[in-house]
């Protein structure tokens, strides 16, 4: 059976249950719209949005209140957009207000961290609009498929400071660690990038938005085990066949709020 493409995610799923991986990836079962997803679809949206901007009419008494109301309306529209998603979703009017509060309050907390980036520009002698592109992304979005690796994955954002590059991911996630999948998800990334330009990225980073920005330096490790896993996940899923994806029972499988997508039909195929 030829190799199938992979992902981060993909490799995350595997790792974190070989059944749940079977369920998704091979028989691609539908999974549910969960809130977690849809809410972090849409802040990626507006941050890609943000950099839209024309920055040139931009004057130093009022680009904070400009950007901060652009910034807004990019979440706004694509919080919108995602109507029919956020009801598929099934949470209540409260909840989803709770949501809705709790990204904006990311996007300002990014936006602050971005507005010091251009003071810091601005008074190391940089104009208003020199300072602003210093600090924006070099390129956004950009996906990354390697035929030989078999393995794809989008890039949130890609920072060009001379010769120095920084593949960044956004996090909405609760946490403020670098948590084991970060890490793989991340050296995955050097290497497609590796791959397509020759040479490594010399470091990777998080935006999480909750928090701040972290920041590591790219190591043999990081791509030693990045290659190691992704070897080992076309070595792993080269079969078909349900009995060759073990259950890995946990306590993602369960919890107080609600379960797997495939929890019952798992719970079904012993």
């Amino acid at each position: 059976m030829p190799k199938r493409v992979q992902s981060p995610s993909s490799i995350n799923t595997f790792k974190q249950c070989p059944r749940k991986y079977f369920y998704q990836y091979i028989l691609k079962y539908p999974t549910k719209e969960n809130i977690h997803c849809v809410r972090g679809n849409i802040v990626h949206e507006a941050l890609e949005k943000f950099f839209d901007i024309s920055v040139d009419s931009l004057e130093s008494e009022t680009y904070k209140k400009v950007l901060s109301s652009h910034l807004k309306d990019q979440f706004d529209g694509a919080w919108k957009k995602a109507s029919k998603r956020l009801q598929r979703v099934g949470l209540p009017e409260d909840k989803l207000t709770f949501y809705y509060l709790d990204s904006t309050q990311m996007l300002a907390n990014w936006l602050n961290y971005f507005f010091d980036g251009i003071e810091k520009g601005v008074s190391e002698g940089l104009d208003l609009q020199a300072a602003f592109k210093k600090i924006a992304p070099f390129e956004i979005e950009r996906q990354y498929k390697d035929p030989e690796l078999m393995v794809r994955g989008f890039i949130d954002v890609i920072h060009k400071d001379g010769d120095t590059i920084t593949l960044v991911d956004y996090k909405t996630s609760k946490a403020d660690e670098w948590k084991k999948e970060y890490i793989l998800q991340l050296g995955i990334y050097a290497v497609l990038y590796e791959k397509e330009h020759g040479k490594y990225p010399e470091k990777v980073a998080l935006w999480l938005l909750k928090h701040g920005y972290r920041e590591l330096g790219v190591t043999p490790k990081m791509v030693k085990d990045a290659l190691f896993e992704i070897e080992q996940i076309h070595f792993a899923t080269e079969s078909d066949s349900i009995g060759d994806f073990r259950k890995k029972e946990s306590g993602l499988c369960k919890w107080s709020t609600g379960q797997c997508d495939f929890y019952d039909i798992c719970r079904r195929d012993r």
